[in-house]
Order: structure tokens, then C-alpha cells, then sequence
């Protein structure tokens, strides 16, 4: 029996960058349609980026072939580029610094093993419907929902998990 096919298409904002932040992710399979949207009071875009692949990978049921699309080249690059060096490395950099956001790299890892995860990076404000649908979804929530929910980490360089 084949894997069923998902497709998620995430986005993350933020109002300053550390600041209020929001994310979103739209899940597809087949006609059925799931949008996830979460927010904090204090974090950066890349956290929230991070966040939304999270979210979206952890909501799935059972295992599942699942087209991940993004327009964050963090992302994206980390996952299917850096994680292996960070992780080779002691999760640190090249220049032996402690790789940022490693509580969510180590969370997505994990989540994304369930799967067969293939990344895709989109043009972020091309005018990709699903894109331009989960980034709306992503920056109203950081506008309006995010003073109501904790931090997401304390400053740049200390995440809260």
C-alpha cells in the first residue's frame, strides 16, 4: 500500500525580527484542506519559519509521502543541506558557534523521519496562491493573536525550549 500524498505550503512573519511572530501551514490531500496557524509574543522569522514545518509535519496521522513547500531558503538549506554538518559537528557551525534554533532543527528532524519529505523552495510574494494564502495567514496572526501567547524565546541566542 502506497503512502497518501500531502502537500503543506508553510510561511512564518514576523513584526520586527526579534518581535511578535506568527506562522501558518495549509495541508492538501487530495480535496481535503487543513490550515494550522500558531503565533508568539516574542520570536524571529526563521523560529516561526521553522515552526510552521514543524506543526504541519507533527499534525499528520500516520506516515506520508509529503511535498513541503516553502519560500524560506533557511529552511529549506538547513534541512536539506546544514542539519547533517550540524549535526556531525556537535551542533555547532563552522566557525564552532552553537548552530541557532537547535530545539526546533532537532524537533523537525524528528518529525520529518515519519515522512518521505520532499523540500521545495517557492518565490516568496510571486503570487503562488497557496503562498501568498498561508503568508496572509502567518502575518495576521502575528498582528493579532501574538500579544496573547507566550514567547517563543527569551532573546536571539536563548530559545525557551
Amino acid at each position: 500500500m502506497s503512502k497518501p500524498v500531502v502537500h503543506v505550503y508553510t510561511d512564518g512573519a514576523c513584526l520586527g525580527n526579534p518581535g511578535p511572530g506568527g506562522w501558518a501551514a495549509l495541508l492538501r490531500f487530495g480535496r481535503h484542506e487543513k490550515e494550522l496557524v500558531g503565533a508568539a509574543s516574542y520570536t524571529t522569522n526563521n523560529r516561526m519559519e521553522l515552526r510552521a514545518a514543524l506543526n504541519a509535519l507533527q499534525a499528520l496521522k500516520r506516515p506520508c509521502t509529503v511535498y513541503l513547500h516553502t519560500d524560506s531558503e533557511y529552511l529549506r538549506n538547513g534541512i536539506t543541506r546544514w542539519v547533517q554538518t550540524w549535526e556531525r559537528n556537535g551542533w555547532r557551525t563552522a566557525a564552532r558557534k552553537p548552530v541557532k534554533n537547535q530545539d526546533l532543527w532537532r524537533a523537525l528532524l524528528e518529525a520529518a523521519e515519519k515522512h518521505e519529505v520532499h523540500w521545495d523552495w517557492i518565490k516568496g510574494h510571486a503570487g503562488h496562491p497557496e503562498n501568498t494564502r498561508v503568508d496572509r495567514l502567518a502575518s495576521e496572526a502575528a498582528a493579532s493573536r501574538a500579544a496573547q501567547e507566550p514567547p517563543d524565546m527569551e532573546d536571539e541566542n536563548t530559545p525557551l525550549l
